[in-house]
């Protein structure tokens, strides 16, 4: 079944979608990008201690070196020490013999000195391998790790992807926060200009019940009292509409008092080819804590949906039956069309409808009734396409 919408708000959500994939590309750039300068990095500091290396070697296999070569090698080891590289040189049986640019207090003991050089260097075995030096036939091996600046580069797009996470997902309340006021404003504005408007028609209404009443020969009193209940029936349906925006006032009723009499009333003003049965499994006098004309309202949007989803011919049961002790359930079946899977939590969003005419607030507004005012749950509990649809209300005390 599909749902012709007058949706207000999707083309907010193709920029939505258009913020975010452009947020999602610019963290892959940014993580490939900063993956490359990374990788010069760590060659190019692979390559400083290969050259150190060769030095090294040549410094060890040459003892009769200039004064030039041995400034080289000094400027050579004093570029490692400002890059800030950890590095050990070690013997071939593994034993410290120099260290770089290691975090180790100076008056240690040589003991302890030694242990912390052994401790380093077993941790850069586990980073990068070792580079070979060749002294007089006899191999050296220099450890070391990355420098600060090489690790701070490798988390730097993980940072920089949660910062834009994070302003994503603020950007995301900012907007659902300015849409949810919009869509309050709107409604608010609507249900009391509805409420304005209904007063007309419903004064001059009561002043035909008292004409009719003047001539009770002509105008059988049967008839006056059914005309007079349509407008009671539409004061109160005024007042709820008031009431949008204001804190409603709620109180305990006895749910079986609040939903079998105005079942009954519903009853008579559906089609009768709709057959209505309302099945109570509740303790009589099991109360909740609920305002009775806007859970009126609920059942009656639900019930009216039901009967449209139907065509005005087919069975519409309501079950209402105790989860537990603080929780009650009505379940609201339908023989209608159903509704797909994946449009369950679709029809709850405001401007989607079924109805050609219809503005896709009822079930956006009931939704709102029961689980922002009573604090209780309204959503599709059961559906299939062709066999019908269960609504499920749950009240908590």
């Amino acid at each position: 079944m599909k749902f012709p919408t007058i949706d207000i708000y999707s083309q907010k959500n193709v920029y939505q979608l258009f913020i975010g994939v452009n947020l999602a590309l610019i963290g892959i750039a940014s993580i490939f990008y900063t993956y490359n300068i990374v990788d010069n990095l760590d060659t190019r500091e692979h390559r400083q201690l290969a050259i150190f290396a060769q030095l090294i070697e040549y410094q060890a296999n040459h003892p009769d070196l200039t004064e030039d070569y041995t400034k080289l090698f000094e400027i050579v080891r004093e570029n490692i020490k400002q890059s800030r590289i950890p590095t050990v040189l070690v013997s071939e049986d593994l034993q410290p013999q120099g260290d770089i640019n290691l975090d180790i207090p100076s008056n240690v003991s040589e003991a302890e000195h030694t242990r912390l050089l052994k401790e380093a260097f077993e941790e850069m075995k586990e980073e990068n391998p070792p580079i070979v030096v060749d002294v007089m036939g006899t191999k050296q091996y220099i450890y070391y790790s990355d420098s600060p600046l090489l690790v701070q580069m490798r988390y730097y797009p993980y940072a920089q992807l949660l910062s834009l996470l994070v302003l994503a997902f603020l950007a995301y309340l900012i907007f659902s926060s300015s849409r949810a006021a919009e869509q309050n404003r709107v409604w608010v504005g609507l249900a009391k200009e509805t409420a304005h408007q209904l007063g007309t028609p419903i004064a001059s209404l009561m002043g035909w019940v008292s004409f009719f009443r003047t001539d009770p020969d002509r105008y059988p009193e049967e008839y006056t009292r059914e005309i007079e209940k349509d407008i009671n029936r539409l004061e109160m349906i005024t007042a709820r509409f008031s009431s949008i925006g204001s804190a409603p006032t709620m109180k305990y009723e006895k749910m079986v008092e609040v939903l079998g009499p105005f079942l009954d009333y519903l009853k008579r003003r559906i089609s009768t080819k709709v057959k209505l049965q309302f099945i109570n499994e509740l303790d009589a006098e099991r109360s909740m804590y609920l305002n009775r004309n806007l859970f009126e309202w609920v059942v009656e949007n639900i019930c009216k949906n039901a009967v449209d989803a139907m065509t005005g011919a087919g069975e519409l049961n309501v079950r209402m039956f105790a989860l537990n002790k603080q929780e009650v359930a009505i379940d609201i079946s339908d023989t209608g069309k159903g509704i797909p899977r994946g449009s369950w939590q679709k029809v709850f969003k405001p401007g989607v409808s079924t109805k050609k005419r219809g503005w896709g607030l009822g079930l956006t507004l009931a939704k709102r009734i029961v689980e922002e005012y009573h604090g209780g749950k309204l959503f599709v509990k059961s559906s299939e396409v062709g066999k019908g649809t269960t609504f499920r209300i749950i009240l908590r005390r």
